[in-house]
């Protein structure tokens, strides 16, 4: 028995009796991904196929419940309650999804109980509505297999008047056409035309067609008659139920809920152990980050490392510490500084030429005020510098700097095809790369015409708008091509800045932080051209930033393989718990 049934199921005795690989299985079946989801599946699709719980000789058989079900119903339309309906089909062998254990029979919802589809009075007379009231139910008073016991909204009596019949009586089941939500009225009220009421007569458990419900509709011919575009009294009435004994009804509404506040359990035992895991990383990683040298990184790293396996076994782990080590890379801490390397600083004396041919073609604007933002910046070696965009540009450091074609420059829709210029936009930028099977086309003669946003192979990307602070490194060997309004394109001077060098610095949380503070200025979620060229950027010299960019390859091709292994061991998971559950279902 489960060391988690044990602690949250004080039925978990009971459950031993259960079919063995369901329960010995329960825990592991759940801890792979999506692993809770499948289970509640996997118990109600059990439920309704008599597979759930055992069957009793001694139970009155169901066909005896439909007898008392239509004696009902007759004497309800007599009395006028409910309308006669037209008769339905009869069920053929092949609309039957799975065999019936003994005692149980297949019917159609039109013949177990009426229902009712809802209206809603004029939406803006106050005359319909009010503070008190009856109960007015919409999809968003409801939640799935819960009750409603309150409404956000109450319809006075004129508003009840619409409906021409009183308020439908607590018990009443009520769902939503798509059953996405499914719900018990504990409170007498009316709904929307967005759901339906169904009305349990004598002999019919009102718990029991709210589990099994969502799980026919699934199977055989009746997920045809749910989840086609023409939903209506007809084919709710046709769908096909497989109906048990009443007190097996009972029986099986009971171990239901067992198993649901199991799965309740050990939901919230892993939204727990997540939330726990997510501190440990933070704190960890945390302690990297605020090393102030190389030696007291290497004895929180040995920290790390004493939780290695149980660190980085979720995704997002992984994720932070690659973050984590972008952050220490530039802040020169995985690697270490020469006195050969000279000093970042000669930049500032002696800067490089221009490349020869280079041509610019635009000016940044000069920084006009101060942003504030140096007094957040951490500490850097003394042989580096921290330096704007702009000046490294006036340095000839970088040496093209431009965002994307705008304006009525921007081409025109039926301008784009299947052939053409390769044409790269914000959506195409993940990943540190670009997306190059989902760019757009721009045909060669409207391309011709454009003479800014123009990219090549080994420039840096970064997105400006909407999207802000995605970035991508371009392949070396990349054609020319062109860029949407949103990303911007740096092209640098090799003599004294690697290009991989400003991808990282980029990508780190140095910068994306900065991007993060300009926007937290204004109410457009842009960072402009301009704005751009006052932030910093930490400047190692070069020989060290080749250093740096080797360093943080290794390490990010140790990450990717990190999530290979993790990806294929959750692969492995979930195949394991499909077998399991195939093998009890």
């Amino acid at each position: 028995m489960s060391a988690v049934m044990e602690a949250y199921e004080p039925s978990a005795e009971y459950l031993s009796t259960l079919q063995l690989p369901l329960v010995q299985h329960f825990e592991l079946m759940a801890t792979a991904p999506g692993g809770v989801a499948k289970l509640r599946e996997l118990i109600l699709t059990l439920a309704v196929q008599g597979k759930l719980v055992p069957q009793d000789r001694k139970d009155e058989p169901a066909s005896a419940l439909l007898r008392q079900i239509r004696e009902e119903k007759d004497r309800l339309i007599a009395e006028g309650k409910v309308k006669r309906e037209k008769a339905l089909p009869a069920i053929t062998e092949k609309e039957e999804p799975f065999a019936l254990p003994s005692g149980w029979e297949w019917v159609r919802l039109g013949t177990l109980l009426p229902f009712r589809i809802g209206k809603t009075p004029p939406s803006k007379d106050p005359q319909y509505w009010g503070d008190e009231g009856h109960a007015w139910v919409s999809i968003s008073d409801m939640t799935h297999f819960g009750d409603v016991f309150d409404t956000s909204r109450k319809i006075t009596a004129k508003g009840a008047n619409v409906f021409g019949y009183e308020p439908l009586p607590a018990g009443t089941l009520i769902m939503s056409f798509k059953l996405t939500k499914i719900s018990v009225l504990r409170v007498p009220a009316y709904h929307n035309e967005a759901i339906v009421s169904l009305m349990p007569l004598a002999g019919l458990r009102t718990d029991f067609l709210k589990y099994m419900l969502p799980t026919v509709s699934k199977t055989g011919a009746s997920k045809d008659a749910l989840m086609g575009a023409t939903l209506n009294t007809e084919s709710l009435s046709n769908l096909l139920i497989a109906l048990p004994p009443l007190a097996e009804q009972s029986r099986i509404v009971t171990r239901v809920q067992e198993l649901m506040r199991l799965c309740d359990a050990l939901e919230a035992k892993g939204q727990l152990e997540a939330a726990q895991h997510t501190q440990l990383v933070h704190t960890l990683l945390g302690a990297l980050t605020t090393s102030a040298s190389p030696e007291e990184l290497a004895d929180n790293w040995h920290c790390v490392a004493n939780h290695f396996d149980l660190l980085l076994d979720r995704p997002e782990a992984i994720d932070a510490l690659e973050q984590t080590i972008l952050q220490l890379a530039v802040r020169g801490l995985v690697t270490e500084q020469l006195p050969s390397d000279g000093k970042a600083g000669d930049i500032l004396l002696n800067p490089p030429d221009l490349p020869e041919g280079t041509k610019r073609r635009r000016k940044i604007l000069r920084r006009t005020r101060d942003t504030g933002i140096e007094s957040d910046l951490p500490g850097v070696p003394l042989s580096w510098e921290w330096i704007s965009i702009q000046d490294l540009y006036d340095l000839n450091v970088i040496v093209d700097y431009a965002d994307g074609n705008h304006g009525s420059l921007y081409p025109r829709s039926d301008e784009f095809g299947p052939d053409g210029v390769t044409f790269v936009s914000a959506k195409d930028i993940a990943g540190g790369g670009i997306k190059w099977e989902t760019c757009s086309k721009l045909n060669e003669q409207r391309a011709a015409q454009l003479n800014k946003g123009w990219a090549n192979g080994g420039d840096v990307l970064l997105t400006h708008n909407a999207t802000v602070g995605r970035v991508a490194m371009v392949e070396v060997d990349a054609a020319p091509f062109l860029l949407g309004t949103s990303v911007t394109f740096y092209r640098t001077n090799a003599c004294a800045l690697d290009p991989s060098y400003l991808f990282f610095a980029f990508m780190s949380p140095i910068w994306q932080n900065q991007l993060k503070g300009v926007m937290e200025q204004t109410t457009r979620n842009q960072v402009s051209i301009q704005k751009q060229a006052e932030l910093l950027v930490p400047l190692p010299p070069l020989a060290e930033q080749l250093r740096i960019v080797a360093r943080v390859e290794s390490l990010r091709r140790l990450c990717a393989d990190l999530r290979q292994r993790l990806a294929a061991r959750q692969t492995t998971q979930a195949h394991l718990a499909k077998a399991l559950i195939d093998e009890v279902a």
